[in-house]
């Protein structure tokens, strides 16, 4: 089978990316970041998500994000904002981790060239999101370009593809594609304050996204709330 790195956090839309990448024929390599966020009973949800959708192999990176904080997923004293605006009518909000995405997907290219794999998945959606700019279609493609210009892979002439299959899809139409291949959202978390038994708070931004794109697909919400 073709290797494939998959950036799964352990919430809704990584859950459905690795379940793409299998249907897709892909043995699944997933990694996971322990970065010092708020959430990290994600961790645990990843952990389930990988053995469930039977991954190659899980790999939790440890990184110490919280060193200049800056967010609050990673500083105790900046509160997770539960109400106001989102996406790109907000502005960039304060869950916002300075560069998360670029460090992340610079580890998963390691990960792939030392599997000798060309493709990532990602879970990055630029549709029912909080206004990331690290989650934009442009910002893919300019660092798929540097990807196949800084490594050994790509001077060589490997196609390295960072595959973003949810980018453009609504919420609800992400829940219906998890359902359709059979992934268990129940054993996901996606809250940024949920405790550690992985309850979520059903207030905070990722909540309320996830709620309104169970709502709108006509599905029974799992979520387990606190």
């Amino acid at each position: 089978m073709k290797k494939a790195v998959v950036m799964l956090s352990g919430g809704l839309d990584s859950a459905t990316v690795s379940a793409i990448a299998r249907e897709q024929g892909y043995a699944v390599y997933a990694l996971s970041f322990d970065y010092g966020q708020r959430h990290r009973s994600e961790l645990d949800a990843a952990a389930r998500v990988a053995e469930v959708g039977g991954a190659a192999e899980h790999r939790v990176i440890k990184l110490d994000l919280t060193g200049w904080g800056g967010s609050a997923l990673t500083d105790n004293k900046i509160d997770v904002p539960i109400a106001g605006l989102t996406g790109a009518a907000a502005g960039i909000p304060v869950t916002y981790v300075p560069a998360r995405n670029t460090i992340f997907l610079s580890l998963a290219l390691a990960w792939a060239e030392t599997l000798g794999a060309v493709d990532i998945f990602a879970g990055m959606n630029a549709v029912d999101y909080s206004g990331y700019p690290d989650c934009r279609p442009e910002y893919l493609a300019a660092f798929q370009a540097m990807a196949r210009l800084a490594t050994k892979s790509g001077v060589e002439g490997g196609d390295i593809t960072i595959h973003t299959p949810i980018i453009n899809m609504s919420k609800a139409d992400i829940v219906r594609e998890g359902a359709r291949l059979g992934v268990d959202y129940g054993i996901t978390v996606s809250c940024y304050q949920a405790d550690a038994h992985g309850l979520a708070c059903g207030v905070c931004d990722s909540c309320r996204l996830r709620k309104d794109g169970f709502r709108a697909a006509g599905l029974v919400d799992p979520t387990r709330y606190a």
